[in-house]
């Protein structure tokens, strides 16, 4: 297992980090089975796990939390906060409020009494990101989270981020959580050159492009479908697994000639996408999700592989670089390009 340091934080994480969204309701209910995952992967040398309030219903930092019970000095541990968690309207979200309940009951689930790195996990265009950066200040000299980081932010608002920690003397995010994959490239146009610009760290989620390039998704393969549009709320939609959408014919055209391109490499597709994914110089880790221990194997295999410039040279002519082949999948479409009272001008009255 290769290790990076997280931006300029001078924590050295491993290559992978085990995400753990799959563990609970949304994708492996068996805690026993969960947790004997977590251990495999710890003992493999992974050393950094991202979990979600929101993964599962707060299921997910319970399984972790029961998994690190006596080895917590030796994980990264990184939460996320700002996703609906009740039906009330303040239980969302990253204002003051909800940030230090919600880190509050995060802390209880995870059985600890700090947390290494906590995320927002989208932009909330309805608070200043001042009174956010305040909240998550005021937890760090509170001694309950280590260091703040975002989580699938545009360009411009990592920059505002950035620039509001500096004038309002407020902790900075040290780290960014993209969407990024063999299929989903648009990151790299802006939002890594930006986080390497500002040192701040790389987890890549979605290295597999949500299964996409786990293998099973090619044109000869018959009755594709996806076990996370079945158990998984957010992801019940036909944006991202339709094929009758233009962007997702692009991507099976693109699995097959990518899964060519691994056999003949002598990799498996994953191997080959998780290998590309922290090829890149601003990536400090992919967040694999396994959800059973023959997925954690088979994504563990690719920690040590590096991937050779005539194949990056291939992978290229397939997916251009800075490319999303479906937008969908780019993770969060700022407001003012979905709602279009955000960006018309009222007619006169």
């Amino acid at each position: 297992m290769h290790y990076r340091t997280l931006g300029g934080t001078g924590i050295h994480v491993s290559s992978l980090c085990l995400g753990a969204m799959m563990f609970g309701k949304w994708g492996n209910p068996d805690h026993a089975e969960s947790i004997g995952i977590i251990h495999t992967a710890l003992d493999a040398g992974v050393n950094i796990i991202d979990t979600a309030d929101v993964y599962s219903g707060g299921e997910s930092e319970v399984i972790v939390g029961k998994a690190i019970a006596g080895r917590r000095d030796d994980v990264i541990l990184a939460t996320k906060v700002s996703s609906p968690m009740g039906p009330g309207p303040n239980e969302r979200g990253a204002s003051r409020r909800w940030i230090v309940r919600a880190c509050e009951e995060s802390l209880r689930r995870l059985g600890t009494d700090h947390i290494d790195l906590y995320q927002v996990h989208r932009p909330d265009p309805a608070t200043d990101l001042d009174d956010t950066l305040g909240a998550l200040s005021d937890l760090v000299r509170a001694g309950k989270i280590r260091y703040a980081g975002s989580s699938t932010f545009a360009p411009s608002a990592i920059v505002q981020a950035q620039w509001t920690a500096e004038r309002r003397q407020r902790e900075r995010f040290v780290c960014e959580q993209p969407p990024y994959s063999l299929l989903s490239r648009g990151v790299e146009a802006d939002v890594l050159p930006t986080c390497e610009a500002y040192r701040m760290g790389v987890l890549a989620w979605s290295p597999l492009a949500g299964g996409w390039l786990s293998g099973r998704w090619r044109r000869d393969a018959p009755g594709l479908s996806s076990h996370r549009t079945r158990t998984m709320p957010f992801r019940q939609t036909s944006a991202h697994y339709d094929l009758t959408v233009p962007g997702n014919q692009a991507k099976l055209d693109a699995a097959t000639e990518l899964a060519r391109i691994a056999g003949e490499a002598g990799l498996t597709l994953i191997q080959l996408a998780l290998a590309f994914v922290t090829s890149h110089p601003a990536v400090s880790a992919a967040i694999i999700g396994p959800r059973t221990a023959e997925h954690l194997h088979s994504q563990l295999s690719a920690a040590d592989i590096v991937l050779e410039p005539a194949v990056l040279d291939r992978i290229d002519r397939i997916v251009a670089p800075g490319t999303d082949l479906n937008p969908d999948d780019a993770g969060y479409n700022a407001a003012v390009l979905s709602d279009p009272a955000r960006r018309r001008r009222a007619a006169a009255r």
